[in-house]
């Protein structure tokens, strides 16, 4: 298994890893629609960037750093393929990506996400992330939590 960047041969990929989780746990947003079906307008082109874990020749997972301003990017959209979950790959995917977001001097990330995600909250947690308020611009309706993870 490898970690690779962005390559938009794997964008069917993304979609369907994250339209799985989507619809087992919640529902699909009109958010989700435009980003899933358009990653390299909404993520990659305004300075996001897309990770894809890899088995052979198989995109077994994923991850966006989507920027939300100066400094500040979402992590969101992490998807393990079902037959792959409970092997760590979500705990690779966050160390790769607290990696590259620490050595481009980003200020922090933040994750909006629901409670019912009992796991991956727990991720989230033992890297650091803390809730805060989530404020007015929570772009989903199914999130009823947002953490955040200084990098400075």
């Amino acid at each position: 298994m490898e970690i690779i960047s962005f390559n938009s041969a794997y964008i069917e990929d993304f979609k369907n890893l994250n339209l799985a989780w989507l619809e087992k746990y919640f529902w699909v947003e009109p958010h989700d629609e435009e980003v899933l079906g358009k990653p390299e307008k909404y993520i990659i082109e305004t300075g996001g960037t897309i990770f894809f874990v890899k088995d052979d020749e198989k995109i077994i997972g994923c991850v966006a750093l989507m920027k939300i301003e100066n400094g500040v990017f979402e992590l969101t959209k992490m998807a393990v393929s079902p037959e792959y979950q409970g092997k760590k790959i979500g705990q690779q995917l966050m160390e790769h990506s607290l990696d590259f977001a620490k050595k481009k001097g980003w200020d922090h990330l933040i994750i909006f996400s629901n409670r019912k995600l009992e796991n991956a909250i727990y991720i989230y947690k033992k890297y650091g992330f803390r809730e805060i308020p989530i404020g007015e611009n929570n772009p989903y309706t199914r999130g009823d939590i947002k953490m955040r993870l200084d990098l400075a």
